[in-house]
């Protein structure tokens, strides 16, 4: 009888069909985890960028001048497609002598569009322009041969284009690149678009692990607003698990980006207050002028690395140069290794120097949990327009 009901419930050709679906489905299975298996215990690779621009151009580039962003934007994507045939250099870093073959990330921490001063273009059509090239040109693969996962927060400027800015912009706002940072980083259930989007409720924060270190990603600055929610996201992270920040805006903060304390609170030509961060600044008004005094504020900050000891670095732009450095407070008490990173459009020194425009490679060992950051030039001869990499300065941090 049983046999009878099956044969009528699943015919000959059926049954092998599916018997033949369950077992690719089963093979597929097995070589998604022998990936997973070939690529635990591999050294993690991120490369790390920040302010890139789209809207500006480049006095000098390669002997041409006015040169658009796209066109230094992709010039920079062809050499970091070149980073996994490199041979890391000798020394006591992470891979030291090793290949690298692999990039499992790429990290972007804000200004990808400009803001939209009179007469740079739309965040719309600077948002097309890097969706282009970093999800077009960049032919990065991680350990498992699949794309690298490309990791987002906004800058300034792109705020500023969603909410407004105290000088002329046209058109007033745009906030696309913003509402397709949120899209593509948080996922919401029912994507967001530039008519509904709120940046008051909707910002840029989200947490993954990568080989038992915990990588957090905030909007702009770790102000007393985001600390609420990097708070309830340490909640589930171990004590010993060390915790890394990606973030727009250095440890020091910048002090026109908190809300005008000032009644009305609004974004005035007068005041200079730019409304990015939710916390309202503290200091006087006379401190803001002279473009310094975040004192009160970054103590709130150190305060919670105190109770968070296990955050061992900080990674951010806004200010760009390749520097590795230490931050510890306004009264010293705080040790934190930060990684500030080159910009290919605003760098201090390589908007007159082009051979020092660079961006960094973090690479990680998950078996002693060092993390080495090296500085990677790859416009070291502009006489050339065929991409090269060459390796700078470096920096071993010990995460345990």
């Amino acid at each position: 009888m049983r046999k009878h009901v099956i044969s009528n419930l699943i015919k000959p050709n059926k049954l092998k069909k599916l018997i033949l679906s369950f077992a690719v489905c089963w093979v597929s299975t097995m070589l998604t985890v022998s990936a997973q298996n070939t690529a635990a215990g591999k050294t993690v690779n991120v490369i790390f960028t920040s302010d890139v621009h789209y809207g500006l151009s480049k006095q000098n580039f390669r002997g041409k001048t006015n040169v658009d962003a796209q066109k230094v934007n992709v010039a920079m994507i062809e050499a970091m497609n070149m980073i996994p045939t490199q041979t890391l250099p000798a020394g006591n870093g992470v891979g030291s002598q090793q290949k690298v073959d692999a990039i499992d990330y790429l990290v972007e921490t804000g200004d990808i569009a400009n803001r939209m001063d009179i007469p740079i273009q739309t965040a719309s059509l600077s948002w097309q322009q890097f969706k282009h090239d970093y999800y077009g040109l960049l032919k990065l693969k991680d350990h498992q041969g699949l794309p690298s996962k490309i990791l987002l927060v906004p800058g300034n400027h792109d705020i500023a284009n969603a909410i407004g800015f105290y000088k002329p912009m046209y058109p007033l706002t745009d906030p696309s690149s913003m509402v397709n940072i949120y899209n593509l980083m948080m996922k919401p259930k029912k994507p967001v678009s530039n008519n509904n989007y709120n940046y008051a409720t909707q910002k840029v924060n989200y947490s993954l692990n990568i080989s038992n270190i915990h990588f957090m990603f905030i909007t702009l600055w770790p102000d007393s607003a985001e600390r609420v929610w990097m708070e309830k996201d340490l909640q589930n992270v171990r004590k010993d698990m060390p915790v890394i920040i990606f973030t727009h805006d250095p440890p020091i903060a910048d002090p026109t980006h908190f809300t005008n304390p000032t009644p009305p609170f609004g974004i005035l030509p007068n005041d200079k207050f730019e409304n990015l961060l939710a916390e309202h600044y503290k200091e006087n008004n006379s401190v803001l002028l002279k473009g310094e005094g975040t004192d009160i504020e970054q103590r709130g900050f150190v305060s919670f690395l105190k109770a968070h000891k296990n955050i061992k670095a900080y990674f951010h732009g806004h200010s760009n140069w390749n520097e590795f450095y230490n931050y510890h407070g306004p009264e010293n008490d705080v040790d934190l290794n930060v990684f500030r990173v080159d910009s290919p459009m605003k760098g201090r020194f390589s908007l007159k120097d082009e051979t020092k425009l660079s961006f960094q490679l973090i690479s990680i060992e998950p078996s002693t949990l060092n993390l080495t950051v090296r500085e990677c030039f790859w416009n070291t001869d502009p006489s050339k327009s065929i991409p090269n990499v060459v390796f700078g300065d470096s920096k071993t941090i010990a995460l345990k």
